[in-house]
């Protein structure tokens, strides 16, 4: 059985029609509302400027290192990293002519010198990463001095829900916590500590909330709440797949589902010698 945190962390190891359904969540996460409120705030807090390089690891289908291109152009560049060879490829296809360079890569072994960036993101990457602090540790050897390092992650232990039985949302977030070994489900209240252990210098940390009132709505960024996510990916066990998303059907009915979850943008800078 593949686990959901396997799906998301090496995807070129899926089967085709998986890993076409991952494609179609990552496009989905990327235009949904709540998920460009949280890349507005991160954008804001890494202060791309014309003449820049940036990196973008975890860099997905692209579409925020291409944001990023426009931001620094005309002189300036992105390197669009990601550890999926596939995910690699996905995003070269849709390249637009900006200034991104994609290239395949590992946050824990980054193929740059020291200082090669004026400023570093990576986006809901370190919760899939073995050793998260060795991972900015690298992060902050390829950014320059006085550069910018932007983590954005979740915390994924913030989720609250209201109008489902409270014993089966206790069962299923025990479930689903525990079908992921390894999985940093608090990394992203834990960002700035990490910066901070990497001797970098916060500069802000920054939690952005996110209420869902319908599972139509969360599914875009909660995988609890999306039935298109197939059963043998082991996001539930199988013995609570029907009644979870019966209960959850149950509370749009009744016009009373909420979903609540905290994503963290955390900015910190390498300080000068």
């Amino acid at each position: 059985m593949t686990s959901a945190r396997s799906a998301f962390a090496d995807p070129d190891r899926l089967p085709p029609e998986i890993h076409a359904v991952l494609v179609a969540a990552l496009d989905r996460m990327a235009a949904d509302p709540a998920i460009q409120r949280v890349r507005r705030v991160a954008a804001e807090a890494l202060d791309p400027r014309p003449g820049q390089r940036l990196l973008d690891v975890g860099s997905g289908a692209g579409e925020v290192a291409r944001q990023l291109a426009a931001r620094v152009a005309p002189d300036g560049d992105v390197v669009a990293v990601d550890l999926s060879a596939t995910t690699v490829a996905l995003a070269a296809g849709r390249h637009d002519g900006s200034r991104v360079r994609y290239a395949t890569g590992d946050v824990a072994a980054l193929d740059f010198p020291d200082a090669t960036f004026d400023g570093v993101r990576a986006e809901r990457v370190l919760q899939h990463v073995a050793d998260p602090d060795a991972a900015v540790a690298e992060l902050a050897r390829v950014t320059r001095a006085g550069g910018r390092v932007c983590l954005v992650d979740t915390d994924w232990e913030s989720i609250a829900v209201d109008g489902l039985p409270s014993d089966l949302v206790t069962r299923v977030r025990e479930a689903a916590f525990s079908a992921v070994p390894g999985h940093h489900a608090d990394m992203g209240r834990t960002l700035r500590r990490r910066q901070v252990r990497a001797g970098l210098a916060p500069v802000g940390c920054e939690p952005v909330p996110l209420c869902f009132t319908t599972p139509e709505a969360a599914s875009a960024v909660i995988p609890l709440f999306n039935r298109d996510v197939p059963r043998d990916v082991g996001m539930l066990p199988p013995e609570l797949w029907d009644p979870w998303f019966a209960a959850v059907e149950a509370a749009a009915a009744r016009d009373e589902f909420l979903a609540v979850l905290t994503i963290w943008v955390a900015t910190a800078i390498r300080p000068l010698p």
